[in-house]
């Protein structure tokens, strides 16, 4: 048998030795994810004993108050530090201006207000934005046709104040509009609320990965007036993430968002290595209805194909991961450790 040669420094290098067993994998492994790093998005409807699944989104149901503080209870025993609100506001309280947004006896507000006395442990994060409010589903007030940026950041203010006085944890506008974060922010401390955080979709694309979302919220009906290119961010974009990202931080953001997730991980490797600040990956509606298709199917495992996907975003730099998937994630965590 003729001698094999080599070249290089192979065979005295090889990699395989640290895949050898699962210590040894273990010991070299580079992210680690766990409970700590999920944000759970859960969705809220009116009335009482009430529980809708959205059909897009298999496993995901839309529940009202008193359903849903069992849910967010047992989330909080396994460890997810945080829970995200959305409503599915009645049509008959949409209107033009959203002004359902600054009802302090509105839907989300009742909800932070039972979520913070039922379960004062978990964090509680929400969504700054109109959509879920206008009879139109465009995120701000229309003008001519046009959503109109500033018009849109007064009531967005107002909104947060809201919010906040209701308990809200942490604010978390959604709806990209300019200077939004450093008004909001400006407010807040003006009013004493020093110590609510503001988590900032920083970089919120025109994705369609949006549609099974728009149906759990009851806004995917009410879009007349187009898309949202006007103040959702290009998809063909790169560099000017990284210009909006900056603007958030500078005008007082905590943490920032980048959304839609895995189609933008390389969104969230540039951030996190350009700036080093407190970066979460949005994993959508879309990707979560996607992977569930698939393994409906049988053509992926459900749990190894979730777990791979959280796990991409870590390795991107994310620091933590909104995602439907949280307590299915947590329960294997918990199982595995």
């Amino acid at each position: 048998m003729s001698k094999i040669t080599t070249s290089g420094a192979y065979p005295y290098h090889r990699p395989r030795r640290n895949r050898k067993s699962d210590w040894a994998r273990r010991l070299v492994r580079e992210n680690i994810l766990s409970v700590d790093d999920l944000i759970w998005p859960v969705f809220v409807q009116e009335g009482s004993g009430q529980e809708t699944e959205i059909t897009a989104m298999p496993g995901v149901m839309r529940r009202s108050i008193d359903l849903l503080l069992p849910q967010i209870e047992k989330a909080a025993k396994m460890g997810i530090p945080a829970v995200a609100l959305f409503p599915q506001t009645p049509e008959h309280l949409k209107t033009e201006d959203g002004r359902e947004a600054l009802n302090p006896d509105n839907l989300i507000c009742r909800t932070i207000q039972a979520i913070s006395q039922a379960v004062p442990e978990i964090g509680i994060i929400c969504d700054v934005a109109l959509d879920p409010y206008t009879s139109h589903g465009q995120d701000g007030v229309m003008i001519d046709g046009y959503v109109a940026n500033d018009p849109t950041v007064d009531t967005l203010i107002a909104q947060s104040l809201v919010q906040a006085e209701a308990g809200c944890d942490i604010l978390a506008p959604s709806d990209m509009m300019d200077g939004r974060i450093g008004a909001i922010r400006e407010s807040l401390e003006e009013n004493n609320h020093i110590n609510v955080q503001i988590m900032a979709y920083a970089a919120k694309y025109a994705s369609a990965f949006y549609g099974p979302f728009r149906e759990a919220v009851g806004s995917a009906g009410n879009i007349k007036s187009g898309g949202k290119d006007s103040y959702q961010m290009d998809p063909a974009n790169g560099d000017e993430a990284l210009r909006e990202v900056l603007m958030d931080i500078e005008e007082g953001a905590d943490m920032i968002i980048v959304k839609p997730g895995m189609p933008y991980l390389d969104i969230i490797q540039r951030v996190t290595a350009e700036f080093s600040f407190p970066t979460y990956a949005y994993q959508v509606s879309g990707e979560y209805a996607m992977i569930q298709a698939a393994a409906q199917k049988g053509w992926l495992d459900l749990d190894q194909v979730m777990m791979e996907s959280l796990m991409a975003f870590k390795r991107a730099g994310a620091t933590g991961i909104m995602t439907y998937f949280a307590p299915y994630a947590a329960e294997i965590l918990t199982n595995n450790s």
